[in-house]
C-alpha cells in the first residue's frame, strides 16, 4: 500500500508540474488521460499527443477532449481555459486510486449527465488526503476550483496529498522513481500491448450511395 501511495503521488506531482509549465506559456492541454501519459526509462512521466493543445490567453469554445474527462464548462459551452486541465487532473488522480474514472458509463450521454451533476462516489479504501484534493479539483464552481484561485497552482502543490513529496526535487529529476520499467535497449517496445492488424476491408458501396463521390 505504501509503495502505491508513493507511486501515485509521484505521478500526480509530475502532472501538476507539467501543467504548471504549460500554463506559464498560456497553453491549455485539454486531453489528459492515461493513454497520453508515458513512462520513460527513468520512471518519469512524459506527456504526449498535443492534438487538442492550444495557446489560449482568454477563452476557447471548442468542444474537444475525452468524454469521461471533459470539464462541465466545456459541455455547457460557456467558454473554457486553463481550469479544464485541473479538472482532468482530478479525474486522473481518481482513476489512479480507484481503477476507474469517476463518471464512467458505457453511454457517453450518461457520462455527460454525471459530469454536470457533479456527484462523486469514493470507494471506502480511497485515501482521505487524495479524496480531499480530488474534490477540490473536480469543483464545478470555477471560483472554488483549485488551480484557479488567487494562489493558482500553489494551492495544489501545498495540499497535504503532496506533503511527503519534494516537488522541487521532483522537477529537477532528483527523486528515484518508485517504478522503473524494464527495457532491453532504447528501442524496446515490449511494454506496449500488441494489436493485430485487421484483415477486414471496407465494404464496397454503389456510386449512387457514395456521399463523397463529388468531392
Amino acid at each position: 500500500i505504501t509503495i502505491y501511495k508513493q507511486l501515485y503521488s509521484f505521478y500526480a506531482g509530475q502532472v501538476v508540474l507539467m501543467f504548471e509549465y504549460l500554463h506559464s506559456k498560456n497553453i491549455i492541454y485539454r486531453d489528459l488521460k492515461p493513454e497520453n501519459v508515458l513512462i520513460d526509462k527513468n520512471g518519469y512521466l512524459k506527456l504526449t499527443d498535443f492534438g487538442f493543445a492550444k495557446i489560449c490567453e482568454g477563452r476557447s469554445y471548442t468542444l474537444c477532449g475525452t468524454p469521461e474527462y471533459l470539464a462541465p464548462e466545456i459541455l455547457l459551452n460557456k467558454g473554457h481555459g486553463k481550469p479544464v486541465d485541473w479538472w482532468t487532473c482530478g479525474v486522473l488522480l481518481y482513476e489512479f486510486l480507484a481503477g476507474i474514472d469517476p463518471f464512467n458509463d458505457e453511454d457517453p450521454m450518461l457520462v455527460y449527465q454525471k459530469i454536470l451533476k457533479g456527484k462523486i462516489r469514493f470507494p471506502s479504501t480511497f485515501p482521505s488526503n487524495a479524496k480531499s484534493l480530488v474534490k477540490h479539483l473536480l469543483e464545478q464552481d470555477l471560483s472554488k476550483r483549485y488551480g484557479n484561485l488567487k494562489n493558482g497552482v500553489r494551492d495544489i502543490k501545498n495540499h497535504r496529498f503532496f506533503k511527503t513529496l519534494d516537488l522541487d526535487a521532483l522537477v529537477n529529476y532528483k527523486i528515484k522513481a518508485p517504478y522503473v520499467p524494464k527495457l532491453n535497449g532504447s528501442g524496446d517496445i515490449g511494454n506496449f500491448s500488441n494489436y493485430d492488424d485487421s484483415d477486414m476491408s471496407a465494404p464496397e458501396i454503389k456510386p449512387s450511395e457514395d456521399p463523397f463521390i463529388n468531392w
